[in-house]
């Protein structure tokens, strides 16, 4: 697995943040992983909780993510949505992916946010306003909160 976007003539173009992610070249507050994605604390959140779902190979757009992925990252969604949610006590959760327009990173990836009722995510339209982790300690909280819940469900 290429840290790159690997064009269809085989040449890497760029480096890919979350492929450096997946190979643990780059660090990350992982949750999940398995055979077809991994996910962790988004380093820019939302709300703290925000978790980052990708799958293990690199695609950039959704139009490239085989069908077959796409069916096996839908339950892994929901689980989590169900984990971020108990371990976090929100009330709801957003799930989103960005394609294209607004993807910060050429990686597909969905975003799952936890809710709670007046919690101004939308608030004067602006979405994707970001919130800050006091330090690593505090996003190590956060993901193994987010692990107990995944493996108590």
């Amino acid at each position: 697995m290429s840290v790159g976007k690997t064009t269809s003539e085989g040449w890497v173009t760029r480096p890919c943040k979350f492929c450096a992610i997946v190979t643990g070249a780059e660090k990350s507050f992982t949750v999940y992983r398995d055979d077809i994605c991994v996910a962790f604390l988004d380093y820019r959140p939302l709300m703290l909780g925000h978790v980052l779902l990708v799958p293990l190979v690199h695609y950039e757009t959704l139009a490239d993510v085989p069908d077959a992925v796409m069916a096996a990252l839908g339950p892994r969604i929901k689980r989590l949505s169900g984990a971020v949610m108990a371990a976090l006590e929100a009330e709801g959760s957003f799930v989103a992916l960005n394609n294209i327009v607004s993807q910060s990173v050429p990686h597909v990836h969905f975003h799952i946010v936890p809710r709670r009722k007046g919690d101004g995510l939308f608030s004067a339209g602006m979405i994707w306003k970001r919130v800050s982790y006091r330090d690593d300690a505090q996003r190590e909280t956060y993901a193994e909160r987010i692990r107990a819940a995944l493996a108590a469900a």
